[in-house]
């Protein structure tokens, strides 16, 4: 039976339906004994939970919403790219030279023997082959959900700047040098370069709040927690996964998680206790 929280109608608790099980650990992308369960590719980091990606939290989401049994194989930033040619997994860009792009999350259905790669054709890809389970773009609304997790991303654009430096922080050793390396090279200067300071900062940090502002203008427009109203949807779980992240990287004392915890009356950190029962890393 669904319970209630705070007036909000959810499914049961994932751990009802989980079996117990450990997850794994490893580079070279091999299953080993799964059963049944769906893999989840996800990249580790030095958080106690390990998940911090929000990419990657948004399958994870998907998975714990619909109750769906799946176990986390861990990829470190330097064996993505080996790990889904190794397995086939569709890369999910292409660099400006024509060259693929191999990124996570990905998952492996050992009921259909399909490889997913990408968050939002992970959940549709869910959403087709298990109809029966909770929905995350009901009422046909996947068309108005993509168009909101565009707009969602052009309101953050400016925050990466602030995130990149401690999100490299919290990886371990092999995936910080990656990720160093490759992000250094993208953008010409150094991580830390990157925040800007001063009167410049706190410029930066204003236009992001304001951008923040705009994402809750709009859930403000529903009559209930969630973009939808009362049952939360694929929407939800984009906005919940950067604002994870956020609480991660900066830290729950921080002045930056603080700020944004306080801003639009404590609607983002409201968002995660609503979605609390769907945040399980297994």
């Amino acid at each position: 039976m669904a319970r209630t929280l705070r007036g909000v109608s959810t499914p049961p608790p994932l751990r009802q339906f989980l079996p117990r099980c450990a997850s794994s650990t490893a580079s070279d992308g091999k299953e080993g004994t799964s059963g049944g369960q769906i893999i989840f590719y996800d990249i580790p980091s030095r958080l106690p939970e390990r998940a911090w990606s929000p990419n990657t939290w948004k399958t994870r989401f998907s998975l714990n919403y619909k109750r769906i049994p799946y176990k986390t194989q861990w990829i470190e930033y330097p064996d993505i790219e080996a790990t889904c040619k190794n397995l086939g997994i569709t890369p999910t860009a292409n660099k400006s030279n024509g060259s693929a792009v191999y990124t996570l999350p990905a998952i492996h259905d050992p009921a259909t023997g399909k490889y997913v790669s990408d968050s939002l054709a992970i959940a549709q890809y869910l959403e087709t082959t298990y109809p029966t389970t909770p929905k995350l773009f009901p009422d046909n609304t996947i068309g108005l959900q993509t168009a909101f997790i565009y707009a969602h991303r052009h309101q953050m654009a400016n925050m990466w700047q602030f995130i990149y430096a401690p999100e490299c922080s919290m990886l371990n050793p092999r995936s910080a040098e990656f990720f160093r390396r490759t992000r250094e090279k993208m953008f010409g200067r150094s991580l830390e370069n990157l925040v800007p300071q001063g009167d410049q900062g706190e410029a930066e940090w204003a236009k992001f709040k304001a951008g923040l502002g705009r994402v809750e203008g709009w859930y403000a427009k529903s009559d209930g927690p969630f973009m939808l109203g009362s049952t939360p949807s694929w929407a939800d779980f984009v906005v919940a996964s950067h604002v994870i992240l956020w609480r991660n990287v900066w830290g729950q004392e921080s002045k930056q998680w603080k700020d944004v915890s306080s801003w639009h009356g404590g609607r983002w950190n409201a968002l995660l206790e609503h979605l609390k029962d769907y945040q399980q890393v297994v």
